[in-house]
């Protein structure tokens, strides 16, 4: 015997009501949350926070918060000490060319026992004493030591000083990945910002439709499955906006924490970045660009100039080398009984057999040439990829955000017409909910192609070595 399932419309527009309601919940911004395990962030996200907090509510635009990045952030105050470092490990080996001078004065008293020097009375005519002295006698003395040929020495400090080149141009490099990592975070509480704006203004679209479907609902014109379904959408809309404010408050604290504002200083961001077209220049152009104005690109040039020069100082252990040694004093009894006294001494010395050690020191110069040839054809390699792939993002985003703009302006056509529709009792309000539906969906699609848009530009500022100068003349459209 077959039996049918008969469902109640209330039971059936229920269950209707939580599908959607799902699926809405399903595209709130932000997402499952995620964990950060210590250690694993960049140090370009951190800062040390300049200053302590005050009660005025700071005004920051774009200009300000680059400007603030590139004094505080973590990543470009680890880089410049690298930079000192490297400038210390230049002068160290600096000191083995340089002469060396120092001033040292003595004083010296003492007794001379003959009897351990194996003098003896009968060695002499005369009695013997076991014991001179005590007796005394002063020295001030200049010495000085200059080597006069060391080309291990001066094959290293030639490499130190390319070491400190790269070390620097790192640093020139480190700002750009400031501007990087501020304009990314500025761009993300614009947009973060705006999902905000979009999700008051359906929140209040949601509330109208709910209080005109529990309206008709009791005039008895609607089905109360109207109204419930009204309800499910404007809580699911009321779900949106709090996890779009949440989302819009740890923007703002990552852009705090980039920047390095003071722990708890109250601010807000005053720039927007509204759409800005920017005409593209010849892929040749900006790959031109790139290899001549990348900081970092030119500090790999330089580490492979100073590995070469490495591998010079350690053949060179094999060369001899001559030093040259000095000195100039007055010495005697006493400061007024003094004589001077001075002394020059040249030397030669010839490497026969160092265990060895010079073929060790040619083979890691040889291993850490390579390795920086290695990276260098990577890093050229890489420089390429992020040209092309900006631009490519760059004209991605102006096409979506032009789709996106007409699907915004359609579908709120589409809302006017359904509303319209509903009022007039065509239909019920399960075509208002899918248009609102589809009208929150083309702004946030509008959002996300306008950040795009805007972050492939200072991806491409970046690429081509240009973002510290450049980045806000490309925002605007301008090159």
């Amino acid at each position: 015997m077959r039996r049918s399932l008969k469902v109640s419309p209330v039971v059936l527009g229920f269950v209707s009501c939580l599908f959607l309601s799902s699926t809405l919940l399903s595209q709130i911004p932000g997402g499952t949350p995620s964990i950060t395990l210590p250690g694993t962030q960049s140090p370009f996200q951190g800062s040390a926070p300049e200053g302590t907090a005050t009660q005025e509510v700071l005004q920051i635009d774009f200009k300000d918060a680059i400007d603030r990045g590139l004094r505080n952030n973590l990543g470009l105050l680890l880089a410049s000490d690298q930079t000192l470092a490297a400038r210390g490990q230049r002068w160290q080996q600096l000191a083995e060319l340089l002469p060396n001078i120092s001033i040292r004065a003595t004083e010296d008293v003492q007794t001379t026992s003959l009897a351990a020097l194996g003098l003896r009375g009968n060695f002499f005519p005369g009695p013997v004493p076991r014991v001179l002295g005590p007796f005394n006698y002063f020295d001030l003395r200049a010495s000085a030591r200059q080597s006069v040929f060391n080309y291990r020495a001066l094959q290293n400090e030639r490499a130190a000083s390319q070491n400190l080149t790269a070390a620097q141009l790192n640093l020139k490099d480190a700002r750009e990945l400031v501007v990087l990592a501020v304009g990314n975070s500025y761009l993300q509480a614009i947009a973060a910002t705006a999902r905000v704006e979009t999700a008051e203004a359906q929140v209040k679209s949601a509330q109208a439709l709910f209080q005109k479907a529990s309206d008709q609902q009791s005039a008895g014109l609607t089905p109360a499955i109207d109204a419930l379904r009204s309800q499910v959408q404007l809580q699911t809309r009321q779900q949106q906006l709090i996890a779009a404010r949440n989302a819009l408050a740890k923007s703002i604290l990552s852009v705090a924490r980039i920047i390095g504002l003071p722990l708890g200083q109250q601010f807000v961001l005053t720039e927007k970045a509204p759409y800005q077209a920017l005409s593209p220049l010849p892929l040749e152009t900006y790959l031109q660009r790139a290899y001549t104005g990348r900081a970092d690109y030119q500090a790999a040039l330089a580490k492979v100039h100073g590995a070469e020069l490495s591998r010079k100082a350690a053949v060179a252990g094999r060369y001899p080398s001559i030093d040259l040694d000095a000195n100039f004093g007055d010495i005697g009894v006493t400061p007024g009984n003094s004589n001077g006294t001075w002394q020059v001494m040249g030397g030669i010395n010839i490497p026969v057999f160092a265990g060895n050690r010079v073929h060790g020191d040619t083979l890691v110069a040889d291993a850490q040439l390579r390795q920086a040839r290695s990276q260098l054809g990577d890093l050229r390699g890489r420089i390429d990829y992020e040209v092309r792939s900006a631009l490519l993002d760059l004209n991605a985003a102006a096409e979506q955000v032009d789709v996106a703009r007409s699907s915004v302006e359609l579908a709120e056509q589409a809302l006017a017409q359904s509303q319209d529709r509903f009022t007039a009792g065509v239909t019920d309000n399960l075509e208002v909910v899918q248009a609102q539906e589809a009208v929150a969906g083309a702004h946030e699609s509008y959002i996300d192609s306008l950040y795009a848009h805007n972050l492939a530009k200072v991806e491409l500022a970046y690429a081509i070595g240009d973002a510290e100068q450049g980045v806000r003349r490309y925002l605007k459209g301008n090159q």
